[in-house]
């Protein structure tokens, strides 16, 4: 049997405010346990939550970023469920009016096409707590900071038949929110993570098969090879009995033994009990509200890659890569400013040296030693002129750099590797290195040409890669040919 997964991916990212979505308490990160949590969030008795206006604000940019429906008037609901480090026993939520309604996202597949997957909804949300299991011999602790801090939850339409196009997809709502200034996409921190949810069907059938929901995945990695054996899971079952089901439950995925394990069974809408929230007004959204927002959107992915393509003359491949994110984006075209317009050799050095470097160092491209203006003042050397430098010496230069050894000309000074521009003295290498290789002569004169290479590499080893490459090239076939 031939089957096609059917994936949709329910995605929480926490937005970016100083303070909780229903409370003053504040949001940073990695505070003592229990120290940020207030009545409000422990849902006391006579308290009452307040709706924070930049988490709407910013629902409502990411709602016009994918040009969705802004609801003009939405309400909170109630979600009842028993939960350890859910306080008050129910969850602020939205259920059926949610403030962003149907939208749409682009991808791109792995053979370059595209794809555009539906959004359902985009809703707010407080988050629970969190519990830990570490350091309690056999107990568990319960940190309520996270308690109350906003969340807008993405649920995407079942589009996707692949893991792959599932990653592609997360990325891009990835980036997307960190465009946006919405959400820091820190995973680690959970502060970007997805539930997913996996069915598979006889491959040309249009009924849906019974899906699982995977819970709490924060990696791209986790979430590929989560999705990748929940099919293979639900094919074993539906291939060795015929008369076998799915089981509709919620999963966890265990990266280290890199299978997924029944949670709970899976709740439906009537399980959690949803009403209105009765301290809460319905949210109400005015036109000139939407229209401010709209207007104050930044530069966004798509826009910006097409523009790089356009006005740099990338490949898309480059331009997708470099508009992955708003800081790389950036670094690039302070790069290519400061290299004087070397578009396509810029997005070399940053897409290869740069980016191999950083990743090696677990970096990311805010916290490289390199500037934009050293890295593109190196580039701008790259080049024919007499104050020029060879490709070869360039990398000796950016170690150099990234070693905080200075600016690229001082290096290159103060190492004497600027390029020999005395004909004579580079003329001499190469009959040099001729004289000494009278097999490879003959060979080359015999036809095989593909020898030139070995020759140029000689003469760039004993000039130590000053030699202009373009110039010994030309030498060597004048004298070879004779």
């Amino acid at each position: 049997m031939e089957w096609e997964p059917v994936i949709g991916l329910e995605i929480h990212a926490q937005l970016a405010t100083k303070s909780k979505i229903f409370s003053a308490a504040s949001t940073a990160y990695g505070a003592m346990p229990n120290t940020q949590a207030c009545a409000v969030d422990l849902g006391f008795p006579g308290v009452l939550p307040v709706l924070n206006a930049e988490a709407v604000r910013m629902a409502v940019k990411f709602g016009t970023a994918i040009d969705a429906e802004i609801a003009r008037r939405s309400v909170f609901a109630r979600k009842n469920y028993f939960y350890p480090d859910l306080p008050k026993g129910y969850q602020i939520s939205q259920f059926e009016l949610p403030v962003v309604g149907a939208g749409h996202i682009e991808i791109e597949l792995e053979d370059g096409s595209t794809k555009t997957i539906g959004i359902t909804r985009a809703h707010l949300e407080e988050d629970a707590g969190k519990s830990l299991h570490e350091d309690f011999d056999g107990m568990t602790g319960i940190d309520l900071n996270r308690a109350g801090t906003p969340l807008l939850e993405i649920v995407s339409e079942p589009d996707m038949r692949s893991a792959k196009e599932a990653v592609a997809y997360m990325k891009k709502i990835h980036s997307l929110v960190r465009y946006l200034g919405i959400c820091d996409g820190n995973m680690q921190e959970g502060s970007f993570r997805c539930d997913a949810n996996v069915s598979i069907r006889p491959k040309g059938e249009k009924k849906f098969g019974t899906r699982t929901e995977l819970k709490n995945i924060n990696s791209f990695r986790f979430v590929e090879r989560a999705i990748n054996y929940e099919i293979e899971r639900q094919a074993a079952i539906l291939e060795n009995d015929p008369n076998a089901e799915i089981v509709q439950e919620t999963r966890l995925f265990d990266a280290m033994t890199n299978e997924t394990r029944s949670m709970r069974t899976k709740e439906e809408a009537n399980d959690y009990r949803y009403f209105p929230d009765p301290d809460l007004l319905p949210l109400e959204i005015s036109e000139e509200f939407i229209a401010e927002v709209k207007g104050g959107l930044p530069e966004l992915p798509d826009q910006k890659k097409h523009r790089f393509i356009d006005s740099y003359g990338l490949s898309v491949y480059d331009a997708s890569v470099l508009t992955s994110s708003s800081e790389l984006a950036d670094y690039y075209e302070q790069v290519v400013e400061a290299s004087g317009g070397k578009a396509k050799l810029s997005a070399n050095w940053v897409n290869g040296e740069l980016a191999a470097r950083l990743n090696k160092e677990n970096l990311e491209i805010t916290q490289s030693p390199v500037s934009p203006q050293q890295l593109g003042a190196m580039v701008r050397l790259i080049g024919d002129g007499e104050r020029s430098i060879t490709g070869k010496i360039a990398k000796q230069v950016f170690e150099a750099m990234w070693n905080g050894e200075g600016e690229a000309e001082a290096i290159v000074d103060r190492n004497d590797w600027w390029p020999i521009t005395d004909t004579g003295a580079v003329e001499n290498v190469v009959d040099e290195v001729i004289a000494a290789n009278p097999r490879q002569v003959e060979q080359y004169r015999g036809g095989q040409e593909k020898l030139l290479g070995y020759f140029v590499g000689q003469v760039m080893k004993l000039t130590k890669g000053k030699a202009n490459p373009a110039q010994v090239n030309q030498l060597l076939k004048d004298k070879l040919s004779k």
